[in-house]
């Protein structure tokens, strides 16, 4: 597999959807998380992301043009000890609440599938890192149709120990625009991480699509004492 810019694989794509990015800063002292969100629509479009708790929730710009909120409004982001959740609906709360109860990230999945947005069938992406005192590991797993047929959804899982500095993995929703939107496909992309958290929001921002762009998470996790750095962008402000 060969190793992506970040950049060019976003400018490459004028509509991956929702995406997580999950690695290593590349001095090595970070656990690096970053989600993003876009929109083809009013209602997709008119979200910005704010802080709740340790986390995030997407909210309504303006609650007066919110139409429906069942797929759009939710918290993408929690922090739950030592493992911080990333996903893009409220199968957050799901992964939040089951490992909560003792079962594992494939496990609390196995609850969900893919988004009820024929023909769309958007994936539920998910990532999950796991940092203490030195340790890091992260997960990434997507929940999709059997090839855009809504009778089936097919489940992978993809964990990665001990990440080098600089180096990450990158999942989205779609591999680009379309009627229906097509899938991803295949494995996490292995994505380069450098800069420290203002250069890496910039290039992630400035990358993606700028008529379709919304919303921009990044995180920066301090491996050994947990502490964090959060930066987010808005298109509406």
């Amino acid at each position: 597999m060969e190793k992506l810019s970040i950049e060019k694989q976003l400018k490459a794509n004028a509509y991956p959807g929702r995406g997580i990015i999950i690695g290593k800063s590349a001095d090595g002292t970070c656990a690096v998380t970053a989600y993003f969100i876009m929109g083809r629509s009013e209602n997709s479009r008119n979200r910005v992301f704010v802080e709740d708790g340790d986390g995030i929730r997407t909210e309504a710009f303006d609650p007066s043009k919110l139409t429906d909120p069942s797929l759009i409004i939710y918290a993408p982001v929690r922090v739950l000890g030592n493992k911080t959740i990333v996903t893009n609906g409220d199968q957050t709360d799901t992964i939040y609440d089951l490992m909560d109860k003792q079962q594992t990230f494939e496990q609390s999945l196995r609850t969900r599938e893919f988004e009820p947005d024929a023909p769309n069938f958007t994936p539920r992406i998910s990532g999950i890192i796991h940092q203490d005192k030195g340790i890091f590991n992260y997960a990434l797993s997507i929940l999709k149709s059997n090839n855009g047929r809504p009778e089936g959804c097919n489940r992978y899982t993809f964990a990665y120990n001990n990440p080098f500095d600089g180096e990450g993995h990158f999942i989205h929703t779609y591999m680009g625009d379309g009627n229906p939107l097509p899938s991803f496909e295949g494995e996490p992309e292995w994505v380069d991480i450098e800069g420290d958290i203002d250069t890496f929001t910039d290039r992630i921002w400035n990358s993606l699509n700028e008529e379709n762009k919304v919303s921009l998470f990044v995180r920066y996790i301090n491996l050994e004492d947990g502490t964090w750095e959060t930066r987010i962008v808005n298109k509406n402000k």
